[in-house]
């Protein structure tokens, strides 16, 4: 018998996918647990409207993402703090430390879990930190630590 999986079920497929399995696995377990359904016309169709609707939707928030990239690879944040006569920081720059000055110089929210970064900053002077926003869609922002 032929189903359309309505959730991940191990060692059968991923949700979404229209795969073929023996008549008394579908009719004893995937359908009455809501696993699958049966692969008629109509519910081939449907699926192909709905992925084709998410595709859609996934291709807009890419293109606002990368949209929101070029917005900020033209912004240089700078963040102040304290440290020596030689530029060497008492403490160092995190990734929460952007995210803040981020919301506060310029407006916008990120999460410091989506700010990459090699290392925390100890050292002033400019250096790029990596935001990802999307699967496949990064900035590059320049911070300027300053004492």
């Amino acid at each position: 018998m032929v189903v359309i999986l309505l959730k991940d079920v191990k060692g059968t497929g991923k949700a979404g996918e229209v795969v073929k399995v023996s008549d008394g696995y579908a009719r004893n377990r995937l359908i009455p647990m809501g696993l699958a359904k049966e692969a008629t016309q109509g519910n081939v169709r449907n699926l192909e409207k709905q992925k084709a609707i998410a595709e859609e939707k996934r291709a807009e928030e890419k293109a606002a993402a990368q949209k929101r990239a070029d917005e900020l690879e033209k912004i240089v944040l700078i963040v102040p703090s304290k440290g020596g006569e030689n530029g060497k920081l008492f403490g160092s720059v995190t990734s929460m430390d952007i995210a803040k000055a981020l919301q506060e110089q310029e407006g916008i929210t990120i999460d410091k879990k989506k700010i990459e970064m090699p290392g925390p900053i100890k050292q002033a002077g400019t250096s790029q930190v990596v935001i990802k926003l999307y699967q496949d869609v990064s900035a590059k922002v320049r911070v300027k630590v300053t004492v």
